[in-house]
């Protein structure tokens, strides 16, 4: 196929990642494939589940990178890849893998990706969702109970050990690696609106 355009959305967890990918999948359909970061965690299957939830998943050296760059490196050259799938339930990689297959688009998705160069190098556009630490806690409580089965407490705890700090030690930074900053995550309509105009001009 011919040159794939592959795009990094980062930004802290709750920012809007999600929303903007799905408005981005909506607009281009099936010319589009998106790669989670998450799907990347390590398995610990050696661990028991309440020594896993005890593990940080927020910073750096929790995803297998190596392997993510390898994939978008194969998919970049067009060619199809079994992306791990991580449970956030057990929290921890299943056993069954998913078939990526190659698009004139591939969305990378992550809270980490723009920390790590080598999946800077592979990026053609990227974007960062900055949204208020406030609105991303609440986004967070909402999902993390309604998907994941967590509890309120559990997920507010998580947050003050880890993932605030995370974000504030290794997301935030990376902030200024982005072509794109964008307020409010996948709400902000202009942004967005801008966005399609970018991927479809560079796309003729």
């Amino acid at each position: 196929m011919g040159d794939i355009l592959m795009i990094g959305i980062a930004g802290g967890s709750g920012s809007g990642k999600t929303t903007l990918t799905k408005n981005l999948v909506n607009h281009f359909g099936d010319q589009i494939a998106v790669v989670h970061h998450d799907n990347y965690y390590y398995s610990h299957h050696d661990m028991t589940y309440e020594e896993r939830c005890l593990l940080n998943y927020d910073c750096p050296e929790a995803f297998e990178n190596r392997l993510m760059i390898e994939q978008l490196g194969l998919l970049k050259q067009g060619r199809s890849v079994e992306c791990p799938v991580y449970d956030y339930a057990i929290h921890d990689r299943v056993e069954e893998t998913k078939t990526v297959r190659p698009k004139p688009i591939i969305i990378v998705e992550g809270i980490l990706i723009f920390a790590e160069q080598e999946i800077l190098d592979l990026l053609d556009i990227k974007i960062f969702v900055d949204t208020d630490a406030d609105i991303r806690l609440a986004r967070r409580i909402r999902r993390d109970i309604r998907d994941r089965g967590r509890t309120v407490e559990s997920v507010i705890d998580q947050w003050r050990t880890t993932v605030k700090p995370m974000y504030e030690t290794y997301v935030e930074p990376t902030r200024k690696k982005a072509d794109i900053i964008v307020p409010e995550g996948g709400k902000n309509a202009v942004a967005l609106e801008m966005i399609l105009g970018r991927i479809e001009k560079q796309l003729k």
